[in-house]
């Protein structure tokens, strides 16, 4: 039996469960596109090497070394052979500059030149394999692979995609719900009702929280049983990073939609505050790449917290003191922009 005192908290949960389920489109967004998404991205990234580079080399009129220099960069030997084309000097470097070729080598009497832009990551990387590949002895290089779980891209990218699923989820969850209300006046309906301000933003809270659980338990599961992601640290440490995650994104969400009046208006907001956190807060690469002036605005970020909490559990087995300071600062994320919702709120 609920007590009294929480019977209206209730009942707004369950209202907002039964309006999130009555929405066939509004479930596919929050089931199933962020699975779609996982599953897509991780057979993009699971276990696969990086192309071989295609490498023009420049003729050499009247010399064989365009050929000579082919012919070794083609060794057979080789796992992954070069993609080695012979053009003129005007195609070389018109392949180049529209992006067909990441470089090009003008053959010399005893080596050769490299013409490449150092800014493309592409055009580096293909010249240190045409390196490797031209300095190498006759026999197969002995190589090491990395193949442990854990230590793959995919065991670093599935923790980025369920942070920024909690980002998304808090944020349009929560805060663009609200902006809908208010557009079909529902609160100036609410507020004639017995019912405290407090427990309806607790009950977005709430209702956000239960929603989370197939959602994280899918993404969990794909992971851990299609991807072999391993979990390491203890789950109930898991589940903690990630329900103080999500509160702080619908804490968030809560703030963002307190005195906004349009959805258009909202939308932009969100956006605003998801951005930066895609791009900088280590969900596709380590937020570490971004110079170190800017570190201390990177690992003030919800996203960049979140993201690194849950990595530390999921992939090196921390504990939940070792993640301690991460949680508590997720946590103010939660609690300041809830008491701010609360105060300044407009509810007509």
């Amino acid at each position: 039996m609920i007590p009294q005192r929480w019977q209206p908290l209730f009942q707004l949960v369950l209202a907002r469960m039964r309006e999130f389920v009555r929405e066939p489109e509004v479930i596919f967004w929050v089931y199933g596109f962020p699975l779609i998404l996982a599953v897509g991205l991780g057979y993009a990234f699971n276990n696969s090497r990086p192309p071989a580079p295609e490498i023009d080399i420049q003729a050499t009129p009247g010399s064989s070394r365009a050929d000579e220099v082919a012919k070794q960069l083609t060794n057979e030997l080789w796992r992954d052979p070069l993609k080695v084309k012979i053009h003129t000097e005007a195609e070389c470097e018109d392949r180049l500059l529209k992006g067909k070729a990441p470089l090009y080598l003008i053959p010399l009497e005893t080596g050769v030149r490299y013409r490449y832009d150092e800014t493309r990551a592409e055009s580096v990387q293909a010249r240190y394999w045409v390196e490797a590949v031209l300095s190498r002895k006759a026999s197969s290089p002995t190589v090491s692979l990395v193949e442990e779980k854990g230590n793959r891209y995919i065991d670093f990218l599935i923790p980025g995609l369920v942070g920024i699923n909690i980002m998304g989820g808090g944020l349009f969850g929560v805060g663009f719900v609200l902006v809908d209300m208010r557009v079909r006046k529902l609160f100036k309906r609410l507020i004639a009702t017995p019912m405290r301000h407090s427990d309806f933003l607790l009950a977005l809270l709430v209702s956000r929280l239960i929603f989370l659980i197939p959602e994280m338990a899918s993404l969990l599961c794909v992971g851990a049983f299609w991807f072999e992601i391993p979990i390491r640290g203890s789950f109930f440490t898991l589940v903690i990073v990630i329900v103080v995650g999500a509160s702080a994104f619908s804490g968030l969400g809560l703030l963002v939609g307190s005195r906004t009046d349009k959805t258009e208006t909202a939308s932009g907001l969100i956006n605003m505050v998801m951005l930066p956190m895609y791009i900088v807060s280590g969900v596709f690469f380590s937020s570490k790449r971004f110079p170190d002036e800017v570190q201390w605005f990177i690992q003030a970020l919800p996203l960049t917290q979140l993201n690194n909490a849950l990595r530390e559990v999921m992939l090196e087995g921390a504990s939940l003191a070792t993640v301690g300071w991460r949680i508590a600062i997720l946590a103010g994320y939660a609690i300041v922009p809830f008491v701010l919702a609360l105060k300044f709120f407009k509810w007509r």
